[in-house]
């Protein structure tokens, strides 16, 4: 049987990209993950993650609690100009009128830890593309996707409870409700930061075990890459 030649063009080829690769993760294990470990375990010890007490966390409604006897009387000339005003126009312009309250800001505390959280999601998911490995962390792969979901939920859900306490402000338990979903999330974005840094952790690990695998590919009779 003829012997098989690679032609050193390809050889040559396949030399510069082994080198690339090896290249690339000395960098990754000498200094990119190291580095990105290091700066989220600080992100973690962050007084602004460490609140021991949580009703610091509690943003200002800006949404008045109506007087019971005032909106009783508002509620009796309401009907009154209702029963005198036969234009059906004016009447469905004032059913569409907001609650009578400003603008009711987002919680600052939970905004500015998601604005230092979110670019750490979108880093490690393009390593984690970058270094082919989602057939080994499946689950940690679809986890950090849901990172970005979990949090425009914790937004769309928080504008739900706004608008319900602006409507009803007699009602207590929508106010309370705010709160506790901006509590939950700043449980949550500790919980990410930690996934995100363990993450980096997995990959390191990873590389590491097979170095020497990358820089001297195993042959048909090798074992498998961890």
């Amino acid at each position: 049987m003829a012997t098989f030649r690679v032609q050193p063009e390809a050889q040559a080829k396949v030399d510069v990209f082994r080198e690339d690769l090896c290249t690339k993760a000395e960098n990754l294990l000498g200094s990119y993950f190291p580095k990105k470990i290091s700066e989220l375990d600080a992100f973690l010890k962050d007084p602004a993650l460490n609140e021991a007490n949580l009703n610091n966390l509690k943003a200002p409604l800006d949404i008045p609690i109506p007087d019971p006897a005032k909106e009783k009387e508002k509620e009796e000339r309401k009907k009154q100009q209702e029963k005198e005003n036969k234009d059906e126009k004016k009447k469905g312009e004032d059913e569409d009128k907001g609650p009578p309250c400003g603008p009711v800001n987002c919680n600052e505390k939970i905004v500015l830890l998601l604005q230092r959280l979110k670019p750490e999601i979108k880093d490690v998911i393009e390593q984690l593309n970058l270094e082919k490995v989602f057939e080994l962390m499946t689950s940690l792969h679809t986890k950090l996707e849901g990172f970005h979901t979990q949090i425009s939920k914790y937004f769309s859900e928080r504008g739900d409870a706004v608008t319900k306490a602006a409507k009803q402000p007699h009602v207590g338990d929508y106010r309370q409700l705010v709160h506790e979903l901006d509590e939950a999330e700043y449980r949550d974005i500790r919980l990410m930061v930690m996934e995100i840094r363990n993450a980096y952790a997995v990959l390191y690990d990873i590389i590491l075990k097979n170095f020497e695998k990358l820089k001297k590919p195993r042959g048909e009779t090798k074992g498998m890459i961890y």
